[in-house]
């Protein structure tokens, strides 16, 4: 049975106890929930409501719904959505996916394989009573898909593959997907699950959940996919301009003093720098959301001294609450943190035993906020790093064990990183610093680009094929709609800035990371590590500092070519700037894969160790141990030219060619003549 909503921009069908919605949801794009024996939920997960209800493009055109004896179609845009009868009583509904101009499918929902009964739409039952819901579909074999967020592979076209849907340390599961036959589609459900996107088949799967929710949207190219998928689940927002520039870190500056003479050292040495960080176990015990006082005894006059240098301060929070911590006992009493179900009450267990914060819970998030307003920003920190954002349950992501606020972390766990983000978000915004805010974050889910969400990519190993896998997890991140992206520069673990083979990797990494939405120097650096003793030799941090990470720490070569590429990174501010405008305003990703600029190039397709800085600059990451030279793909075909920044030389596009790169070299080339001033620099 078939219901047109009021609206006239949603129907609704029942039947064999289901009920199903499938409603316009933005210029192109529709909104399909499915439910068993009773309506569809107006749950909000990653979706914002559409601007205009029913308008389908800028002209304000209406969708179109019509009904007859074979089944229903809507029409908004450029997709249409048929649903198509069958059965013997006619009590079944199978869902096509088309594109309006051209009539081509786009995908459609699984057959019930005649006999064998099979069920696109499968509302398994779990023995509690709920169930975990399976949408099946057929698409088309020869596409290539990316998004979804990060893995930590150097996979980039994702058909044939199976992802968790499920955040841990380095991996970052943002349910978005780009198909090159021209569509986009979220899993819009927070639940932990898996994805197979097969030859025969593309299949979701929630462990457990309520309904089936999802969103498609329809596009010519992937930059027009791209801006859908922003305006249906928010924009990124300005990046500030001391976003753009370098930023300094290492495992832990564990005093003020320290801090503030290795800021001098940039000034002295006249080396550009926008941000340092104070990283983690700045505080007394976790949980205690402020500064130690031994250590940091006058944080105000310390954020003054970097300001008047021109330098940003950056944070480390983390949600685990020490249960020793002075506000563990007030947050467990407001029930301000998760739950286990049963056993001891712990989240996590290192180095301590703590429990997370609830950040599904807005009163939680309230309480957490005012306390970092008054021990932070109201001393002069000016932003975040929010490590633990998936968060590390225990180390062993146990998530069936777990509750918050909003339910069982197995059913809507994927959403913490995105409400974790939107505490910091929220509160800076409280206090006027819109357009001036950024949050460093190990985890994101699709939505959490709207809270100034910067993704890094967790604890990767200081190897190459660490490197090497970090490009596509850039290129996927953009392409599911997380256009702020970084990683660490040199890697985190495993360092030794003594050898010659992490000297060299370090300086591949850090041309790399020139190239990212955001320059950034982090790492866990050996051989010679400190533990650090309090004013009565308690071993309070409980971690060591980790060795030297300033560019002058690795010798005078690395630093010579460090200092190159971080003065490179300030010519090309103009670009970069140009850069976060298109990801504010139409959501495109600043690292881009070269099918996103030359879709339909079939040879372009697949290519996972090079990439789009933007339209203009191709960069080619150098990823091997000892390689002075490498191949390099330029896409576009005999009406695209490519000039070598290095050497000047210009070649025409749709061919390969190797290219010497010494180990000062990142193999660059512009577009077109498009060099924005960089020619020489490399």
């Amino acid at each position: 049975m078939f219901r047109v909503d009021e609206s006239g921009a949603a129907v609704e069908w029942t039947g064999d106890g289901e009920y199903m919605r499938v409603e316009a949801w933005g210029a192109d794009s529709v909104r399909v929930r499915s439910r068993l024996m009773s309506r569809p939920l107006d749950t909000d997960w990653a979706l914002l409501k559409p601007a205009a209800a029913g308008a389908s493009d800028a002209s304000g055109a209406k969708p179109t719904i019509t009904i007859d004896g074979t089944g229903a179609v809507l029409v908004n845009g450029n997709i249409t959505v048929r649903l198509a009868i069958y059965g013997w009583q006619h009590d079944h509904i199978r869902l096509f996916f088309e594109n309006t101009a051209t009539g081509k499918t786009l995908f459609k929902e699984a057959s019930d394989g005649g006999a064998l009964r099979l069920k696109a739409r499968a509302h398994h039952p779990l023995e509690s009573g709920a169930e975990s819901p399976i949408a099946s579909f057929e698409a088309p074999a020869d596409e290539h898909l990316y998004g979804m967020g990060e893995y930590q592979q150097s996979v980039l076209d994702l058909k044939g593959s199976t992802l968790e849907l499920a955040h841990r340390n380095s991996q970052c599961s943002v349910p978005f997907v780009i198909s090159s036959a021209g569509y986009g589609f979220l899993w819009n459900n927070p639940s932990i699950g898996h994805v197979t996107f097969g030859l025969n088949r593309t299949e979701w799967h929630a462990d457990f959940s309520d309904q089936i929710d999802y969103w498609v949207t329809a596009g010519d190219s992937p930059a027009e996919i791209e801006r859908h998928y922003a305006d249906a689940t928010g924009h990124a927002p300005v990046m500030p301009e001391w976003g753009m520039g370098f930023w300094q870190c290492k495992l832990r500056y564990w005093n003020q003093e320290q801090l503030l003479e290795v800021a001098r050292g940039f000034k002295e040495r006249n080396i550009p720098i926008d941000l340092i960080v104070i990283d983690f176990f700045h505080w007394p015990l976790m949980g205690d959301f402020r500064f130690d006082e031994e250590f940091w005894p006058d944080a105000k006059a310390m954020t003054d001294e970097l300001h008047r240098m021109g330098i940003k301060l950056m944070v480390s929070i983390w949600p685990q609450i020490d249960l020793e911590s002075e506000n563990y006992d007030e947050m467990r009493r407001r029930n301000f943190l998760a739950k286990t179900r049963t056993g001891k009450d712990v989240g996590m267990w290192w180095p301590r035993d703590s429990q997370f914060f609830d950040a599904t819970n807005p009163e939680a998030r309230a309480w957490v906020w005012s306390k970092i307003k008054q021990n932070y920003t109201d001393l002069g920190v000016d932003a975040f790093w929010l490590d633990e954002a998936e968060p590390e349950w225990g180390g062993d992501y146990d998530y069936a064990h777990y509750l918050f606020h909003l339910g069982p972390v197995g059913k809507v766990g994927n959403i913490y990183p995105a409400l974790y983000n939107k505490t910091f978000y929220d509160g800076q915004l409280s206090i006027g610093r819109e357009g001036n805010t950024v949050n460093l974050s190990r985890a994101a889910w699709a939505g959490a680009q709207r809270y100034g969400a910067l993704v890094w990519s967790g604890d990767v190993h200081s190897t190459f094929d660490d490197l090497k896998s970090q490009i596509t997890c850039a290129i996927h991140m953009g392409a599911a709609g997380i256009p702020w992206f970084t990683t660490d520069m040199g890697g985190f673990a495993g360092s030794d800035i003594t050898t010659d083979e992490f000297k060299e990797l370090f300086v591949r990494w850090c041309q790399f990371s020139t190239f990212l939405p955001v320059m950034r120097n982090h790492g866990d650096r050996g051989p010679n590590n400190h533990q650090v003793l309090d004013n009565r030799g308690n071993k309070i941090t409980h971690v060591h500092t980790g060795d030297n990470n300033e560019p002058w720490s690795f010798g005078p070569e690395v630093e010579a070519t460090m200092v190159k590429y971080i003065s490179l990174r300030e010519a090309m501010r103009p670009y970069t700037r140009e850069l976060f405008r298109e990801a504010h305003e139409n959501g495109q990703p600043l690292v881009r894969g070269l099918f996103y600029e030359f879709p339909g190039e079939e040879a372009a397709a697949n290519i996972a160790d090079e990439y789009t800085f933007g339209p203009d600059l191709l960069v080619a990451p150098v990823t091997e141990l000892g390689a002075r030279s490498r191949e390099v793909y330029l896409p576009g075909g005999e009406t695209t030219t490519w000039t070598n920044l290095h050497t000047g030389e210009t070649f025409v596009g749709g061919q390969t060619i190797d290219v010497d790169a010494p180990l000062d070299v990142l193999p660059v080339f512009a577009r077109d003549g498009r060099d924005h001033g960089l020619a020489g620099r490399i």
